[in-house]
């Protein structure tokens, strides 16, 4: 090697030319490949120390650390004694010497060599590895440089890498926790010196006019004036260097905390301490003095002094997240709480100068964030805890967390907060259905202190109860989705863009606040109820007045309301209009069952308003006004309109109890009911209406056909004119997605059984005759393709001919689903109906195969047929299908669809073996003739196509249909005979088809050793399923020869960590499989295994062998299993980094 000063020279030179905007890709790979080469050395460690001790160049110093951090990591064990104590007494020694003026980063990277040589030696060979550590940070002088020290090691030792052995992290762990109560006592008393000290010449401010009152409230708070008089203390004014250490500090707790268990090592004054800094956060003196003096250090200040403030939160919620609490630190938990809703009161405190959102908006954003993680954590995870104390004032904290809520700055912390009220309506909800308490008792605790309405300072009466809470919630989340009330707000949310739900923001804003809406309404449905009505009620006023402003004009009707100032009042009012049907459609689910009758006048109250808004829409044509802003109010109208009839169709399960309990007396009220609904459908039901609008009406009439059924449905006027439209040729066809919807409700007013009537009076006969001619009139093209479809096709005709395949077979399959859970008269009629139409499919197929997109729909509707209709096909018919698609998917055509397709050449083959899958599943002998032709077409045909390729396309659904194959046909692989297990005392069944299922049983074993996840999960799924029902893993053929295999590829799939996110499940499988044979597992595997892995020398192996204990239990197990594929993998790093020809002891 050249000397010291020429390399740095050189070492310098070469930095600044890699990092130089005008060096080529092709000269920094040369410079990598040098540098590279260089840091291999022995001996290169040498230059580096002289070159971090000699030099001021940043690239220098970052690229000798890291020479230093890859020795350390990677080669330490083949480093000679000598040169590791000298490495060990240099660096220190370096960082000591040049911490105040090294750049940050480099100073950093330098503490964690330090920590890297600690996590290697530390205390055998490094004993005084912590001491210096707690020494750097007991002098003043050095007290930053020892916390960033701290932290790196709680960061680096704490919670390892891998490339430590079980044995070692688990002593890292020991040691530090040994430490944990000295550094927790250091770090307390560094917090607390130096609040103390500023403390002392802080000035002490006037007294606030609120000053009385909340000191009042602190003191029930906190139960005790003195603690309440010690978190009033002025906050002090630190300078820069105590503001820096006191941030680290701060950030060592948190990390700290995030792995230290609770005890009672964090004390109270360390809780106490911890909370005198999250009041930097509420301090809004020093956000308004940033703000004013711009870039200014005392703005740098007023920045520092926040940030203070959300480490502080930091901490605070790194103890909130622990489920697990110990008795004795439950008190000290009750104190966290008391303490943080004091610093919830003085954020959300009003005085004259500022409003709570004012208030909130001056306060750092991340503090908030902060502030709000901790309420949520408190309510999910801790309330259930707290709750039972009656020192703490549950609903005054309900109180802050209300204004708290709804004087949020952003929308997105609105949000957060909405989630948190969420979380407490579940947790009352899920109380009060456990029983642990009657609802009176549950809604109405707390009686006799401050009232909830009161302490959010609204005028009501002071008798406290949950109950005041939930109420007032629910009025002001109204309130909030109300234009009326939230203009401006309302008008900043984007209702264009899509997010990854797709729900625009507007969307996602409306259904959160619905929820809540709903979970009040399921603890309180009579105040919800009394609570939203009138408020509906107002806007349908307006709605139901726009009458008198409709003139007739030349073009047609027009809606007489030009004044900028009404026009802007009707579309808020046309707005909260559609916002409250969706509410009140929400509200549904809250009348029917149990309490139907107790509901009954509020429910039809409902009804019988959401009947006449939607007819009287469809009579004076709202949807097809004019208006004097079109852009506006013409989608607010066709919103409403829409709205009204997903409302009223909300209410479809209401109605058919209605129906149940009316239909033998007075049914005169329900039957008015749905035919004015129907009224209001039928005008809808048109390609001239809008799409949005078309298709609420024909849901609302699906809702009437499917859901309530009345046995009256077919003579309506309203309905036969739907049929009429549906069937007539010369009318034109609706939109795709109506036309089905509308074809469904048709034919399900047919199909379905009338409820509350018997069998003798369904009408079976006419109905039968009806839906026949319904199914022909819709099918009539598609059936006359049959006589044509042999001939060659012109491309135009061929594209005429597809249209009407996908029109039709996307009806037919629509209304076979709609069937395929019902009763066997309804899908006897039905396929009835459907059989010509069946036979033409079948007939096409063949001269479509080649037409992908076709098949595709063909296939789909088969799959329908065969999971809804089998029985009713008939067993010939059935299995001429599967014959059909047998012969036509040949090897050739399989790989065409496949490998040329691309994805709806795949979808093709999925929907294929998707209909195999329904046929193998079916009981009894009828389709086990089909078995060897199946099992041939996937091991045979369709395995290898797939097998090799990386993608996943077809992979999972033929691995489903082996796990059918075997699942649902066992008998055909293992003949169990009765006589021989009671002769044998266990059942060793005779084995049929051995070579099939062994081939089976290897397709699985290979896809274990591909990349993808979800296949491997779901593979893996389906093993552990047949070992439970059917236990695979004992039988003999599994036992003897593939066993060990599986458990073999399973624990190679550990180590090469390709399955990461799958390491429970594997390891219980490997347990499952090893269980069988424990002592082969043992004696035989185990060793074998060891043996045959390269990369660890004969005695790593033979620590790793002793180390996996025989433990015969699931979880000592597991845990032998990771700890061996852990060390594995450590000892092949370490014999990967020494260099050649190392002798290892």
């Amino acid at each position: 090697m050249a000397s010291e000063e020429a390399s740095l020279r050189a070492l310098e030179s070469l930095m600044t030319e890699f990092f130089h905007n005008c060096t080529t890709n092709e000269r920094k790979r040369e410079i990598e490949e040098l540098l590279n080469n260089f840091a291999q050395q022995i001996g290169a460690w040498r230059f580096c120390l002289y070159f971090l001790s000699s030099t001021r160049n940043d690239y220098v110093m970052m690229y000798s650390l890291t020479v230093f951090e890859n020795l350390i990591n990677k080669m330490w064990l083949g480093v000679p004694s000598q040169d590791k104590m000298e490495i060990r007494s240099c660096l220190p020694k370096l960082l000591l010497a040049h911490h105040k003026t090294l750049p940050y980063f480099i100073r950093n990277k330098l503490c964690k060599v330090i920590v890297d040589i600690g996590r290697q030696d530390w205390p055998m060979f490094y004993h005084d590895f912590f001491t210096n550590i707690l020494q750097l940070i007991q002098s003043p002088v050095t007290t930053p440089l020892g916390l960033i020290m701290l932290k790196t090691t709680s960061e680096e030792l704490a919670c390892p890498r891998e490339d430590l052995s079980v044995a070692r992290k688990e002593e890292l762990r020991k040691l530090l926790l040994e430490q944990v109560q000295t550094v927790l006592g250091l770090l307390t008393g560094i917090l607390e010196s130096i609040w103390d000290k500023h403390s002392a010449t802080a000035a002490t401010p006037p007294p606030s006019p609120t000053s009385g009152e909340s000191g009042d409230l602190l003191s029930s708070l906190l139960q005790s004036p003195s603690a309440a008089k010690l978190l009033n203390q002025p906050i002090p004014i630190l300078d820069t260097d105590s503001e820096y250490i006191c941030s680290l500090a701060l950030e060592c707790l948190a990390h700290l905390f995030s792995w230290i268990p609770l005890s009672t090592s964090i004390t109270p004054s360390l809780l106490t301490t911890i909370f005198h800094f999250a009041r930097f956060g509420c301090d809004t003196r020093a956000r308004k003095m940033s703000s004013v003096n711009g870039s200014s250090p005392s703005a740098l200040l007023g920045q520092e002094r926040g940030r203070l403030g959300v480490l502080a939160m930091a901490c605070i919620n790194e103890l909130m997240s622990k489920n697990c609490v110990p008795m004795e630190f439950e008190e000290y938990l009750l104190r966290m709480f008391q303490q943080t809703f004091y610093l919830l009161q003085k954020i959300t405190r009003e005085n004259n100068a500022h409003t709570v959102k004012s208030r909130l908006e001056e306060l750092d954003e991340s503090y908030i964030e902060k502030f709000t993680d901790f309420l949520r954590l408190f309510v999910s995870v801790h309330l259930r805890r707290i709750e039972s104390y009656s020192q703490f004032p549950v609903v005054e904290f309900l109180a802050l967390l209300f204004k708290y809520t709804f004087h949020q700055p952003t929308h997105e912390g609105y949000f957060s907060c909405l989630d948190i009220w969420t979380l407490f309506l579940d947790y009352l909800t899920s109380k009060i259905k456990s029983r642990l308490a009657d609802k009176e008792a549950v809604l109405n605790r707390g009686r006799g202190i401050l009232g909830f309405a009161k302490a959010v300072s609204l005028q009501l009466p002071c008798d406290l109860r949950y109950e005041d809470a939930l109420v007032l919630l629910l009025t002001e989340v109204l309130n909030r989705i109300q234009f009326r009330y939230n203009q401006a707000q309302l008008e900043e949310l984007d209702d264009e863009t899509l997010d990854d739900d797709q729900q625009t923001e507007w969307q996602r804003y409306l259904r959160q606040s619905l929820e809540v809406v709903a979970k009040v309404m399921e603890l309180l449905p009579t105040h919800a109820f009394s609570t939203l009505f009138p408020v509906l009620q107002d806007n349908l006023e307006v709605y139901l007045g726009l009458q008198q402003f409709v003139v007739t004009s030349g073009t047609g009707h027009r809606l007489n309301i030009t004044a900028e100032n009404d026009c802007r009042r009707l579309h808020c009012s046309l707005r909260d209009l559609s916002s409250l049907l969706q509410a009140v459609g929400r509200l549904a689910e809250y009348f029917t069952g149990d309490v139907f009758a107790a509901r009954f006048n509020d429910a039809l109250t409902v009804v019988e308003r959401l009947v006449k808004v939607t007819l009287y829409g469809s009579q004076i044509k709202l949807y097809n006004i004019e208006t004097a802003v079109p852009s506006v109010l013409k989608p607010d109208l066709i919103d409403v309109h829409a709205q009204s009839l997903a409302a009223l169709q909300a209410y479809a399960h209401w109605l058919a109890q209605f129906y149940s309990e009316v239909h033998r007396q007075n049914p005169e009220q329900f039957i008015s009911l749905v035919s004015t609904a129907l009224e209001a459908i039928t005008p809808l039901i048109s390609s001239k209406v809008q799409e949005k609008l078309l298709l609420s009406a024909c849901h609302l009439l699906v809702s009437l056909a499917t859901t309530v059924r009345p046995v009256f449905l077919i003579s309506i006027p309203a309905v036969q004119k739907v049929f009429n439209r549906i069937t007539d040729t010369s009318a034109q066809r609706l939109p795709d997605k109506a036309q089905v919807l509308v074809c469904r409700a048709l034919s399900n007013v047919l199909l379905l059984p009338w409820p509350n009537l018997p069998e003798s009076e369904q009408q079976w006969a006419v109905r039968s005759t009806n839906h026949a001619s319904l199914v022909s009139a819709l099918t009539r093209d598609y059936r006359q393709l049959k006589a044509t479809a042999s001939l060659p096709q012109r491309k135009v005709q061929l594209e005429d001919t597809k249209v009407i395949i996908h029109q039709t077979l996307s009806v037919l399959e629509d209304i076979v689903e709609s069937v395929s859970g019902e009763s066997t008269k309804s899908r006897q009629i039905c396929y009835q109906s459907l059989q010509e139409s069946v036979q033409v499919s079948l007939a096409l197929f063949p001269a479509f195969i080649h037409q992908s997109d076709v098949t595709d729909e063909m296939l789909s509707f088969f799959l329908t047929l065969f999971q809804g209709l089998r029985v009713q096909m008939g067993v010939p018919f059935t299995e001429q299908i599967i014959q059909t698609f047998l012969n036509m998917f040949t090897r050739e055509q399989l790989a065409e669809s496949i490998l040329h397709e691309g994805s709806t050449g795949c979808r093709v083959v999925e929907k294929f073996l998707k209909i195999l899958q329904v046929v193998v599943q079916e009981p009894g002998q009828v389709f086990k003739p089909f078995l060897p032709s199946v099992i041939s077409l996937c091991m045979e045909q369709v395995y290898p196509i797939i097998a090799e390729r990386s993608s996943p396309d077809v992979k999972a659904e033929l691995f489903e249909l082996l796990f059918r194959v075997l699942h649902h046909n066992w008998r055909y692989f293992f003949k169990s005979s009765v006589l021989a297990s009671v002769q044998r005392g266990v059942a060793e069944e005779q084995m049929e088809n051995e070579a099939q299922f062994s081939a089976i049983m290897q397709a699985f074993g290979q896809s274990f050793l591909q990349p993808d996840i979800h296949l491997f999960k779901q593979n893996l799924f389906y093993l552990e399923t047949l070992n439970t029902k059917q236990k695979l893993y004992h039988k003999k053929i599994f036992r003897t020869t593939m066993l060990f295999q599986f458990v073999n590829v399973l624990l190679q799939v550990l180590v090469h960590k390709s399955h990461d996110l799958l390491q429970e499940e594997i390891g219980i499988a490997t347990y499952n499989m090893a269980s069988v044979d424990f002592d082969g597992f043992y004696s035989a595997f185990l060793p074998e295994f060891l043996a045959s892995c390269d990369g660890v020398d004969s005695n790593q192996k033979n620590v790793l062998g002793r180390n996996f204990k025989m433990d015969r239990d699931l979880p000592s197990f597991t845990q032998n299993v990771h700890r061996l594929v852990n060390d594995l993998r450590y000892y092949r790093l370490c014999n990967d980094s020494l260099p050649p020809g190392t002798v290892k002891l």
